[in-house]
């Protein structure tokens, strides 16, 4: 995403270390050490931002707090420390698994492959996990595939999308009652 973005190789990979710390600090539960991580990982992202973006941002530490209740919420302490794996393993009934080729927040190759491991792992035998190539995170056809075209592009869902989902439901459904 930060790549996207235009960021260079060296903040990518300084906030990358940032980020590492900050999680492992949040799945072992260390709140004080995951909010200064959180702070620093917030200054090091607002420092590669060119000055009209950072003035828009406000205030460095009003940011950083927000981003510390967004991290520190429910949902995303849940996020971070949950394992899919497991429960992917317990899965018997049939899956379609897909993935836009292009996306940028759910890394296609790696997710897919995980997924499909734990599926077959389980002994889930009917199981399509499929990558949709040109495809973000919207399955939208995406031009750059940027998080900020998601809402520049008219298109809500690619036909091929939509065909992808409709073969697997007909293939499950028709003339099964």
């Amino acid at each position: 995403i930060r790549r996207s973005m235009g960021v260079d190789e060296a903040a990518i990979t300084a906030e990358q270390v940032v980020s590492r710390r900050m999680y492992a600090r949040i799945r072992q539960g260390d709140s004080l050490g995951g909010v200064r991580e959180a702070r620093e990982l917030v200054r090091l992202q607002l420092a590669v931002l060119p000055e009209a973006q950072r003035a828009a941002v406000g205030d460095p530490d009003s940011a950083g707090a927000a981003a510390v209740r967004q991290l520190f919420s429910p949902w995303m302490r849940f996020f971070i420390t949950c394992d899919p794996r497991p429960v992917l393993r317990r899965v018997t009934c049939p899956v379609l698994a897909i993935n836009g080729g292009r996306d940028l927040q759910v890394l296609p190759r790696e997710n897919l492959d995980a997924i499909e491991a734990a599926l077959r792992a389980g002994g889930n035998r009917d199981a399509v996990v499929k990558e949709l190539p040109g495809l973000n995170h919207l399955f939208q056809t995406c031009r750059l595939c940027t998080i900020a075209e998601y809402a520049q592009l008219e298109e809500t869902i690619a036909p091929a999308a939509l065909d992808e989902m409709t073969r697997w439901i007909l293939a499950h459904t028709t003339g099964k009652r």
